[in-house]
């Protein structure tokens, strides 16, 4: 960082000289229990907040706490860990709390600059040196030598205010920005959820149908009371009936070979809607002769049976065209339809809430739940003819391609909101934020109001300080 392109009026100067105080936190264990004042942790510290009613409490000598005390306009610091470098700025008065020895607090002697220290502290130039301090190092740790001598740009002190009100509005901006981005992705997710229980209801080809009746679906669950209406004019059957369900063989463990052309397709590698290829373990070529029933082709839908739902997502996909022919493992199953519009159609269909329901009705109870193939190729299924089918899916396509648009949107949108951060933070220790006011004041950012006059006021603060200390 160079004084060459500083402002009129700015300076290069480190944290200790414009700081009354860099401490180190208690060192103490944590209680839920009330033995004394609250002891704020990094962990405590959350999405830019403190939710003071969580931070537990901690036992202190009534005289140490004064020192540890935190304070409004506090700036703590933590200095080892994954966080290291993470900061927090205390802008209204907290409980009684004092904090934790893994935190350095920061203290200045005015408002306005603690509050640019808070915004500097997100800044790129801040985090390009704090990995520089840790570089090297097992454990990524600051120290408080190191952060004494953190390089600061630092404005007039009337420069200051306006930077920090600047900043505290356009990055306010930015965060509800933000946050308006991070719920598309959650909203998208409940649009496809609708899509596809219209589609399987019905619903979302009802005045194409031109049929507008329905008819209890009565599926027989254990576990739960669930109910679905179907047009009255779908067809209603068991799996095994509307298509060919096949369960993966158990190959013993001296059959799999770490290299070979036809690999084992196992639970690990069917995921949500895509084949993940991970350690994979493959079968003799002679195999394939062998256990015909088995053979994976390209466009398979696959299932994956045990532990066949996580967060409400079945693990459901079709066996990629860049994969060989590959063999059915236990655990996994494959489906074999008439048709591709079938097939399409049953994808949907697995994604359904009823096909669902009869699963999480039929796993065992188990630390690894498995569902029976048995149990599977009798789940009640409601299908429409061929040609509603073929609609359903052309629809179904046709939003979630709607859906996938304004997903890649949002997310480049959200990566530009992201880089606008660091543009404003660094327009704004580089002056660019303020240049119209400077312009408007020049007896602001001059003589007795300059940065190098403001530091001889601050040392004389801690010569001060320093003084009632002895």
């Amino acid at each position: 960082m160079s004084e060459v392109n500083l402002p009129e009026g700015w300076t290069i100067t480190t944290l200790e000289s414009l700081t009354t105080d860099i401490s180190y936190g208690y060192t103490a264990s944590s209680s839920p229990d009330e033995v004394g004042p609250k002891m704020l942790r990094i962990t405590d510290i959350q999405d830019k907040s403190v939710f003071w009613p969580d931070v537990p409490y901690c036992k202190i000598e009534e005289d140490r706490i004064e020192k540890y005390l935190l304070k409004k306009n506090d700036l703590v610091f933590a200095r080892t860990g994954a966080t290291v470098g993470k900061s927090f700025l205390l802008r209204t008065e907290p409980p009684k709390a004092v904090y934790a020895s893994y935190l350095i607090r920061v203290r200045t002697a005015s408002e306005e600059l603690i509050s640019v220290l808070s915004h500097f502290f997100n800044s790129e130039q801040y985090w390009q040196q704090i990995t520089e301090f840790s570089a090297g190092i097992g454990q990524p740790n600051v120290n408080g030598t190191k952060l004494r001598g953190l390089t600061i740009p630092l404005p007039p002190l009337a420069e200051q205010k306006v930077i920090a009100d600047k900043l505290d509005t356009l990055l306010a901006q930015v965060e509800t920005t933000k946050a308006r981005l991070d719920r598309i992705p959650k909203i998208l997710k409940t649009f496809r959820q609708s899509v596809l229980a219209a589609a399987v209801s019905g619903k979302l080809t009802e005045e194409w149908r031109g049929e507008l009746s329905y008819c209890e679906m009565g599926l027989s669950l254990e576990k739960a009371d669930k109910s679905l209406n179907i047009p009255t004019v779908w067809s209603k059957t068991i799996l095994s009936d509307s298509c060919k369900v096949i369960s993966g063989n158990a190959f013993k463990s001296q059959d799999f070979l770490n290299e070979g052309e036809v690999p084992a397709i196992k639970i690990s590698n069917v995921q949500y809607g895509q084949f993940e290829v991970k350690n994979q373990q493959f079968l003799p070529i002679e195999y394939l002769k062998t256990y015909k029933n088995f053979v994976v082709n390209e466009g398979d839908v696959l299932m994956a049976l045990t532990r066949p739902i996580t967060n409400d997502t079945l693990k459901v996909c079709r066996y990629p065209s860049d994969q060989p022919t590959g063999l059915l493992n236990q655990r996994v199953a494959k489906f074999i339809f008439k048709n591709e519009s079938e097939k399409s159609f049953f994808e949907i269909l697995f994604q359904s809430d009823y096909f669902k329901f009869q699963i999480l009705d039929k796993l065992s109870e188990t630390l690894q739940p498995n569902l029976s193939p048995v149990d599977l190729k009798k789940f009640i299924i409601a299908s429409p003819n061929e040609l509603e089918q073929t609609e359903i899916v052309r629809r179904v396509e046709e939003l979630f391609a709607f859906a996938d648009s304004i997903e890649q949107k949002a997310n480049a949108a959200l990566e530009r909101v992201n880089n606008l951060t660091q543009s404003i933070l660094a327009k704004a220790f580089r002056g660019e934020l303020t240049a119209d006011w400077r312009a408007a004041n020049p007896e602001l950012i001059s003589g007795e109001n300059s940065a190098e006059a403001l530091l001889a006021k601050i040392q004389a603060e801690r010569d001060k300080l320093a003084l009632e200390k002895k």
